[in-house]
C-alpha cells in the first residue's frame, strides 16, 4: 500500500545525522504527478529548496540551501515515505552532499499545521 500523498503537509526533524537541518526546520511539501518540491527553514537553514520525484513510497531529491552563515551548499536525497500509527507521515532520509563532503541520514515527520 503507498502512503498517501504528500501535498500541503508540513514537516520536522526528529533525528538528524551530520547535518544542518534540525528540530527547528519547519519543510513544506507538495507533490503532483510524481513530483515532488518543498521548500524548508529555520534553524541553521535560512532558506533550502528541494525538489524530485515520487515512484510509490520512494522519493528521488535534490536540494539546495543557504545556512545562516550564508553558505550556499547543494546535495541529493533518496527517502522512503511510511505512515505513522497515528497516520502522520514519516520521511526516512539518507543524503549527500554534492558540492562538499559530508553524507548521513535524517528521520522527517508530519507536523501540524
Amino acid at each position: 500500500m503507498t502512503a498517501p500523498s504528500l501535498d500541503a503537509r508540513r514537516f520536522a526533524a526528529i533525528d538528524n545525522v551530520g547535518g544542518e537541518v534540525s528540530a527547528e526546520t519547519v519543510f513544506e511539501y507538495r507533490e503532483r504527478d510524481g513530483e515532488v518540491w518543498a521548500t524548508y527553514a529555520g534553524g541553521a537553514v535560512r532558506r533550502g529548496y528541494l525538489v524530485g520525484t515520487r515512484r510509490a513510497d520512494l522519493l528521488s531529491i535534490r536540494y539546495v540551501q543557504l545556512n545562516i552563515d550564508g553558505e550556499t551548499s547543494s546535495g541529493r536525497c533518496v527517502t522512503e515515505v511510511s505512515v505513522l500509527p497515528d497516520g502522520r507521515l514519516r520521511l526516512d532520509e539518507t543524503w549527500q552532499w554534492e558540492s562538499r563532503p559530508g553524507e548521513g541520514t535524517s528521520v522527517v515527520e508530519e507536523i501540524g499545521a
